[in-house]
């Protein structure tokens, strides 16, 4: 009797303590479709992204094009550079080997790669140059080596080509690995006495993404699709407008064979004087036709990003002449239109053919466009006005996306005025407004009502930026996570307005970074997804087709007061019949939550999906990959009075995800 009434007091207890976070889910009215582009990736060469990351290549400055020609190489003996446009206009430069004059020295290169080369065991390496011998006949010795090792030999594997014409010809050969390095180097010896020329030195793994021969880093990539992402943004950012106009991303230079594309500079190389590396440059091997094959491969519509003419306003505060005058648009714009037509034209176009001739007869699709990156002011608006009405008038069906600036807010010095942004796209009828938003803590935590106020009948949101930054941590610990999940269900909420939304940035090498949080780490061999990363696939994955109203006391979750720092959203599947409801305790203390589930009735079981972790500042690393992942459960939901009920318990700082079948 004594037990009986003790837990009946419990029950009475708990239950009175779950009617302070009693939440209301109306799962017989379907609400606003979300959108498949609701949850994307956005990709922007930082951090190594591209050469040194996403791109499989792995030989640095593989044409001799950087500035400093032998950037990225150690020559020994007798070699030089020279520059007579051949074989390739564009990147004309190219090496002589010749005899260093005694049987026992040596003529010869080595590469360093992005932070060595990273070499995995058990897997093949194509390796491949073009070549020309003068005497029609010449030898080269290609070894992979570990420079430091205590072993007798230095090379751990090695193949010899014949070079056999005094006429430029591409030789392959293919080395296979017996262990693994993460910093090994390439190194090429001249073997006899006959000189010999080499351009576009490469190496990449036979073992890429979808196995193609320019081919994506297959972990990296793998990564990307494991996201299910609905909209892929590329190729930036900041690198769209440059530092100046010569260094923005031009993409009709990233097309045609990968030995004629020239090389490009980076603004990411001295952005930052304190995270500065002088051999961050675009080969642009990962160009525009691999990001659209990419976007194909793992199923996303591709976004891209072209100039409005404007070279980075950061770094060129109002300056006009940095920029294109209004009467010398014409060629941005035309880029914008020949872009549609590779994109999307028959073979028989002048672009559709490009794309029919690299490898893809069939359009690729693209719906999106955008003009403009993080760009604000008169600037901005005067130039937009021209690409928006020769877009409308050739491709009325291309959905155009402007940009609000680079705050999601006003500033009180008035340098940036987001309201403005946002009057100056309605009255360019832009159908989605890019907004950017790198804040911190308190900022997420405040501001889960954002969208719900926002006109519905202007143009649609499109989140295009954003991460909390930790204020004094600025790394991807697990706190900012979290409320990155939690802001995430106002996305949700509103899938009316809001209609894709990509976090930034994307990818980061641990030993070549300037930016950070990232959502993908990795170094030559291994990768890490952090938790922000898992954030996002948990959103993707259970994205749902249709909004659901879900309320405590008639109002959002988002945190308002009486709330206990709780913030909830909940859809319905249409293609799984099930209710999913997503819900971050952002509190100290764990919540007690009761879910009335109004339209549905009896008890079944529902699946969970939790993230939880007790160290705020803990993250993921290289060395401890899945230190902080969602875990899967399950939990029952009961027979209550006129609808099912869930009852649960909330860990403190955690986010949880429920599927019920409905």
């Amino acid at each position: 009797m004594r037990r009986t009434i003790t837990l009946c007091l419990f029950a009475i207890c708990v239950s009175a303590m779950a009617q302070n976070n009693t939440i209301e889910v109306n799962t017989k009215k379907i609400g606003a479709p979300i959108q498949s582009t609701m949850y994307g990736i956005f990709f922007e060469d930082i951090n190594y992204a591209a050469d040194g990351g996403l791109y499989g290549e792995l030989v640095k400055n593989r044409s001799f094009e950087f500035p400093q020609h032998l950037m990225g190489w150690q020559a020994f003996g007798c070699v030089d550079v020279e520059d007579d446009n051949a074989p390739f206009e564009r990147c004309p430069h190219y090496v002589i080997l010749s005899d260093p004059g005694h049987k026992d020295r040596r003529s010869g290169l080595v590469n360093e790669g992005y932070f060595g080369i990273g070499i995995e065991k058990g897997e093949a390496y194509r390796f491949s140059v073009w070549a020309k011998a003068p005497k029609g006949t010449a030898v080269i010795r290609v070894q992979l080596i570990k420079e430091n090792s205590m072993d007798e030999k230095q090379e751990f594997v090695e193949e010899e080509i014949n070079i056999t014409s005094s006429q430029w010809k591409k030789y392959t050969v293919t080395l296979n690995a017996p262990q693994t390095e993460k910093q090994a180097k390439l190194r090429i010896f001249l073997k006899g006495t006959n000189s010999v020329a080499l351009e576009h030195i490469s190496l990449f793994p036979v073992n890429t993404f979808k196995n193609r021969e320019n081919g994506m880093r297959r972990d990296l990539a793998q990564a990307l699709a494991d996201l299910k992402p609905g909209i892929f943004r590329f190729p930036g950012g900041c690198i769209v407008e440059g530092t100046d106009l010569a260094t923005r991303y031009q993409w009709k230079n990233t097309l045609g064979p990968v030995e004629n594309r020239p090389l490009n500079g980076n603004r990411w190389e001295h952005t930052f004087d304190y995270r500065y590396y002088p051999d961050y440059y675009q080969s642009y091997g990962l160009g525009f036709f691999e990001f659209f094959q990419l976007s194909e491969d793992i199923g996303a519509e591709p976004l891209p990003i072209l100039s409005v003419g404007l070279a980075c306003q950061y770094q060129n505060w109002n300056d006009e002449s940095a920029h294109v005058p209004m009467d010398e648009l014409q060629p941005y714009i035309d880029d914008c239109l020949d872009l549609i037509e590779f994109a999307n034209g028959p073979v028989t176009s002048k672009w559709g053919k490009v794309r029919a001739d690299m490898g893809h007869p069939a359009p690729f699709n693209m719906k999106y466009i955008g003009v403009g990156n993080e760009q604000w002011g008169e600037f901005y608006y005067e130039r937009l006005k021209p690409f928006v009405a020769a877009i409308r008038a050739k491709y009325p069906d291309i959905k155009i996306v402007g940009t609000s600036g680079p705050v999601p807010e006003d500033v009180p010095d008035n340098t940036y005025r987001f309201e403005d942004g946002w009057k100056a796209m309605k009255a360019q009828k832009a159908d989605l407004v890019d907004e950017h938003y790198y804040r911190d803590e308190e900022w997420f935590l405040t501001h889960g009502l954002r969208y719900d106020t926002y006109d519905r009948k202007g143009p649609k949101v499109f989140a295009g930026e954003y991460a909390c930054h930790g204020k004094g941590k600025k790394w991807n610990h697990y706190e900012a996570a979290i409320l990155e999940a939690a802001f995430m269900t106002g996305f949700e909420r509103n899938a009316d307005i809001v209609h894709m939304t990509t976090p930034a940035p994307l990818f980061a090498h641990v030993d070549g970074w300037q930016w950070r949080p990232d959502q993908i780490w990795y170094d030559n061999t291994d990768m890490f997804k952090t938790v922000s990363y898992y954030v996002q696939q948990m959103y993707s994955t259970n994205a749902g087709t249709n909004v659901l109203s879900l309320t405590m006391d008639k109002k959002p979750v988002a945190n308002q007061a009486g709330q206990n720092g709780l913030f909830a959203s909940a859809a319905y599947d249409s293609k799984t019949d099930e209710v999913i409801i997503k819900i971050a305790n952002t509190s100290k203390t764990s919540q007690p939550v009761s879910f009335n589930l109004t339209g549905m009735k009896g008890t079944r079981t529902a699946q969970t999906l939790t993230l939880f972790h007790n160290g705020m500042d803990d993250e993921n690393t290289i060395c401890k990959p899945e230190l902080i992942t969602p875990q899967k459960g399950t939990t029952q939901v009961d027979e209550g009075k006129g609808a099912s009920l869930l009852l649960d318990d909330l860990p403190p700082m955690s986010f949880r995800i429920y599927r019920i079948r409905k």
